[in-house]
């Protein structure tokens, strides 16, 4: 409901108006603009962050750069962000816009495939947000599960895919197929604990055991 939708965003903390910026940018010179977390969600990761207190996250899919801002938001200032985009194409936009950011410092941004290059860092992350190809979903998972501290958290974005994970109409979708998968590998894991939040376009909490 958009009013109630409205109503939130009157409610909780400002998006700022670098982020306010960058969203419109995203969605006036990017397709797909709404792939960007936007005014809520990135209250909420930097919550989230705020509460977890991580000193390195790992973050899968950088797209614009606004959930990799939001994130670094919620750093200490010893804490690090790592974000990788797979596409190259994505960087003459992103990475000015990640670099010219009151966080700058704090954001570690790479072009390549975070599956094979994040565990390369020989990091260990305290908490991971995915955010990528959802076709690759559950092989990110096991590729954070295995970089992530025992305690740790990990966040899934797009795990309700605008509601098609319900409907038989898009079976046949692979992006959908992915996030399917995704959501009964997480399910039936009993490393993990975790809950699905509502929010959006569906947000789920995992918890390494």
């Amino acid at each position: 409901m958009e009013s109630l939708d409205d109503y939130i965003l009157q409610h909780i903390d400002p998006e700022g108006d670098y982020l306010y910026r960058l969203y419109r940018a995203t969605n006036v010179q990017l397709l797909h603009g709404r792939m960007a977390s936007g005014h809520l969600q990135g209250r909420l990761l930097k919550m989230l962050v705020r509460m977890i207190q991580p000193k390195n996250i790992l973050e899968v899919g950088t797209f614009s750069g606004y959930s990799a801002i939001c994130l670094a938001e919620g750093l200490d200032d010893s804490g690090r962000l790592y974000t990788f985009e797979i596409n190259d194409e994505q960087e003459p936009f992103t990475r000015p816009w990640i670099e010219q950011s009151p966080v700058a410092d704090k954001i570690d941004f790479r072009i390549g495939d975070a599956i094979t290059e994040a565990p390369k860092l020989g990091i260990v992350f305290d908490m991971v947000f995915i955010d990528g190809d959802k076709r690759t979903y559950v092989e990110t998972y096991e590729m954070a599960m295995s970089v992530l501290r025992k305690g740790g958290f990990i966040i899934a974005d797009n795990t309700l895919w605008d509601g098609h994970v319900v409907d038989h109409a898009y079976d046949k979708d692979q992006q959908t197929v992915g996030i399917e998968k995704f959501n009964d590998h997480v399910a039936a894991d009993e490393r993990v604990e975790k809950v699905i939040l509502p929010l959006r376009d569906g947000l789920t909490l995992i918890r390494k055991k």
